[in-house]
């Protein structure tokens, strides 16, 4: 039978400028090696690359009436993501994120728009009945309905559907550690990066990860670029992956493709190495195309890519 995924979050347009030499210098001006315009989010990311690989994706958000908010709709739809439940609000101008990227790392200017506004009264009715997975992404981002997470997702545990989200950057600093945590004891996939998880439980090395978090909660599976990844079950013990390795084109939505490849798994009923595994590789490929969303892999080609890499 099969499943629906719900991926509740953000939208907005990246438009992304490549090259070596890209970081900008007052009243100067420098020529870069590409330009992209692109659909962009953690959330509308990891969508695509789950709809690419076969699922049924439905996605809940908001956006301004402008061409870039049509442009993110149109885009969604392009991919098999299904946005009937997509508000249009005409008083908002969509989001947009300026992206700097290189072979190596990328830089994100955002300009927020209707990016945090989705709110709780937003979601279908019948979410609960309808949805196998509810996911979301760019926790800090969305605003107006973060302190609604923990009544979302305990609704969904009570309903017996499983829920993942991923934090992305927090700009202001501020990391939200204690109601974010609380959270986890509703979250069957906790997705954050090394670097972020590292900020929110104010560590710095992958050996404290455990006695740092707390004790009710689902697995946490940390994204940790070109080392890989390690997923922490709920007992505490830890599986380490290492990454393909692969020359990079654009590091953009390679943490949104491990996303949906962990999802992707887990309802395929892949588990520990397997699932880590195909992860990572769902990750890593998107490295090898301009944007996260431009362009998603199809399960045959994910799991070609991985037999490429083994023997």
């Amino acid at each position: 039978m099969e499943k629906n995924i719900f991926v509740l979050g953000e939208l907005n347009v990246d438009l992304i400028f490549s090259g070596e030499d890209i970081t900008p210098e007052w009243n100067r001006e420098k020529l870069v090696d590409h330009f992209e315009q692109v659909l962009g989010s953690s959330s509308a990311i990891t969508a695509c690359v789950l709809a690419g690989l076969g699922h049924s994706v439905y996605f809940v958000g908001v956006v301004g009436d402008d061409p870039f908010g049509h442009f993110c709709i149109n885009q969604l739809n392009t991919k098999g993501v299904k946005t009937n439940f997509v508000t249009i609000d005409p008083k908002l101008k969509t989001g947009v994120t300026l992206s700097l990227s290189t072979s190596k790392d990328r830089a994100l200017l955002t300009y927020m728009g209707a990016i945090p506004k989705l709110k709780k009264e937003y979601l279908p009715k019948g979410l609960f009945q309808m949805a196998d997975h509810i996911h979301f992404g760019s926790y800090y981002l969305q605003q107006d309905i973060r302190q609604k997470w923990k009544e979302i997702f305990s609704e969904a545990k009570r309903s017996g559907v499983s829920t993942s989200f991923d934090t992305g950057w927090d700009p202001d600093n501020q990391w939200h550690s204690s109601d974010l945590l609380e959270l986890l004891e509703f979250t069957d996939f906790f997705i954050p990066s090394e670097d972020e998880l590292f900020h929110i439980l104010n560590i710095n090395q992958l050996s404290d990860i455990p006695e740092n978090l707390p004790q009710k909660r689902g697995m946490v599976a940390v994204k940790r670029g070109k080392h890989g990844s390690v997923l922490f079950d709920n007992n505490g013990t830890s599986l380490h992956v290492e990454a393909f390795l692969v020359n990079p084109i654009d590091t953009t939505g390679a943490g949104d493709s491990f996303n949906a490849g962990l999802i992707s798994g887990y309802l395929a009923n892949k588990r520990g190495e397997e699932l880590l595994r195909f992860a990572n590789a769902c990750g890593a490929l998107a490295t090898l195309r301009i944007g996260g969303a431009s362009s998603v892999p199809s399960m045959e080609e994910v799991s070609l890519f991985q037999n490429s890499f083994a023997g």
